[in-house]
């Protein structure tokens, strides 16, 4: 590797991720509140792996409205596609690049230097283009996101747990299957749950509680201050972010963190926004009854996209919440700040800020929402900023379009 180049990346003091807009549409709802590199799929969020991998700091550079609160360095930095999701091979392909030169993968850019003052990536057509000699993992779809995680739980497990002692399990009543790949952070809580890490690791964050007959198949993920409740059946692939609070059945879910799902009730392939509540009893449907592959509303199209799964479940984005026992069709795509009640099936895709099922909607117009919000945050002693406010705002109006029924009034 040329010396001078090594020098420029190691003389970088932080990493800009980047939103690719070839990439960001295909992911909302849940880019409509974060960039992309504050995904999290594993343990970390993607920002969060940059970090570790590299001991850099990270900034973002996302959409106009999201910048204040999600900040960028002011100083020239290597901006790195935040869809990227990284691995020791990746550290090494941006260690080899020059500052005139941009890496891509096909026509995806992944890579290059970039000024302070730049707001976009345009200028990285002018360099000299490097392929990556390997494929990347890239999240270009929601569905990714669970469909990638067991993977990228075992990828975080090593990174995290590297060179470090696992905090002992003393209760007694706690069956353990292949404790070797389990690491439990200082704080945490486990009292007669059964834990299998057989068929990959169990990530178990500070602060946590596992409840009395939770049972628990890696890989897993629990994240700090959150809790699995009694009795609770965690398949594997999932990840709990942190300040969660869940039961019932999961499997091969992403809850993303500040959300609750602590009744009965399944929920599978499916990915949980932030300040998301699901009521008691609850299900999710994450198989067609034919057998055939799921459709999943695609922002990007303004239609349904076929995802070429046969198991696909809920994607509900930030600060929406349904009542007891609600049902959820087989690839159902929930946006921002919905409220979602009543017997039956509501449709497929619901709109953000939409009130109601599967007997119609109206709006929950915005005042009402902001009220909700910051009582929910207030309870886990956290402001509802003007950032938030503004945010969830622009968030509103941009939306419009999708809640129909508002055309009829």
């Amino acid at each position: 590797m040329d010396s001078g180049r090594l020098f420029y990346f190691c003389s970088m003091d932080s990493l800009l991720l980047f939103d690719d807009p070839a990439i960001r549409g295909s992911l909302l709802p849940f880019t409509f509140t974060r960039p992309v590199a504050s995904i999290r799929v594993g343990i970390l969020e993607i920002a969060d792996k940059w970090a570790m991998h590299t001991g850099k700091r990270v900034s973002y550079l996302t959409q106009d409205y999201l910048q204040q609160k999600f900040a960028r360095a002011k100083e020239k930095s290597l901006a790195i596609n935040g869809a990227w999701l990284p691995d020791e091979n990746s550290v090494k392909a941006l260690a080899a690049l020059a500052e005139n030169e941009a890496l891509f993968f096909g026509k995806t850019l992944l890579a290059a230097y970039i000024g302070e003052t730049e707001k976009n990536m345009d200028k990285a057509k002018e360099l000299i283009h490097v392929q990556l000699d390997h494929e990347p993992v890239l999240l270009l779809k929601t569905w990714n996101i669970f469909q990638f995680n067991g993977a990228e739980i075992k990828k975080d497990f090593a990174l995290i747990t590297k060179g470090r002692q696992s905090e002992p399990l003393n209760d007694p009543y706690t069956k353990v299957y292949f404790p070797e790949n389990i690491f439990i952070e200082k704080g945490a809580t486990i009292k007669a749950a059964i834990l299998n890490a057989e068929n990959g690791p169990i990530y178990i964050g500070r602060d946590t509680e596992i409840q009395e007959g939770a049972i628990i198949r890696g890989p897993f993920a629990l994240c700090d201050h959150s809790t699995i409740n009694m009795g609770a059946k965690l398949r594997g692939d999932t990840t709990v972010g942190p300040h969660c609070k869940v039961g019932g059945e999961v499997s091969n879910s992403v809850i993303f963190g500040y959300s609750n799902k602590g009744h009965e009730g399944f929920l599978g392939n499916s990915v949980i926004g932030e300040w998301c509540n699901i009521g008691a009893d609850t299900n999710t449907s994450n198989l067609k009854n034919n057998y055939t592959s799921v459709k999943l509303w695609d922002y990007t199209r303004g239609a349904f996209a076929n995802t070429g799964l046969q198991f696909c479940g809920l994607m509900m984005g930030d600060h929406s919440k349904c009542g007891i026992n609600t049902m959820f069709n087989t690839g159902t795509v929930v946006g921002v700040g919905a409220n979602i009640f009543g017997d039956g099936f509501p449709r497929n895709f619901i709109a953000s800020f939409a009130w109601g099922g599967s007997s119609g909607f109206s709006t929950f117009q915005f005042p009402k929402f902001e009220e909700t919000a910051r009582a929910v945050m207030g309870r886990r002693g956290i402001a509802f900023t003007s950032e938030d406010q503004a945010i969830l705002q622009v968030i509103f109006d941009q939306s419009k379009t999708y809640r129909i029924w508002e055309k009829s009034i």
